[in-house]
């Protein structure tokens, strides 16, 4: 899901940019340390909305640089539990599919692409045995996230499903439905 997030930090100012517009410093500042930015808390940072507060300035000695109390938005992805999501198939592989959903990538494994038995061909896709569906790389399709690791706080896991009505290759859902 995407969250417009409002936090306060204590912004560094390089002297460097002293001479500056201090918004504009300021917000350079706020993307350099946050854009791409992975929370658990947070989520993935996709990009500072904007500033609304700025305090006061302070000079550490040692450092030379200002730091100012500010008060920001970000815009962020935080995958959550159950939620459904939709994503493109980027690569496909014998014990599953890889799929982009916006600034993450999740795996559904095999067995979780659909309800059928589920075998790879060597063309890269992965057809159900008595359904007839294929999935290749490329489909855009909708999945529900079944699980969140930030165990590898660089690289977050989302493992998905695609087992549900409603749910997998777009076109899928239609044929549920009748």
């Amino acid at each position: 899901m995407y969250y417009k997030i409002t936090v306060k930090d204590h912004i560094r100012v390089p002297p460097a940019q002293f001479g500056s517009d201090l918004r504009v410093a300021i917000t350079a500042q706020i993307k350099e340390k946050y854009d791409g930015f992975i929370s658990k808390t947070l989520g993935i940072v996709i990009g500072v909305e904007g500033v609304a507060e700025i305090g006061e300035g302070i000079v550490i000695p040692g450092d030379g640089a200002s730091y100012f109390q500010t008060t920001f938005t970000l815009l962020v992805f935080r995958p959550e539990l159950q939620e459904v999501v939709v994503g493109v198939i980027r690569d496909i592989a014998e014990f599953g599919a890889f799929i982009t959903l916006g600034p993450l990538e999740g795996m559904i494994h095999i067995s979780q692409t659909m309800n059928d038995f589920v075998s790879f061909n060597k063309e890269k896709t992965l057809a159900g045995k008595d359904t007839g569906r294929v999935l290749k790389i490329g489909d855009v399709c909708r999945a529900r996230i079944i699980a969140v690791s930030y165990k590898d706080i660089t690289n977050p896991k989302i493992g998905l499903t695609m087992r549900q009505e409603g749910l997998g290759k777009m076109e899928w859902a239609a044929e549920d439905l009748k």
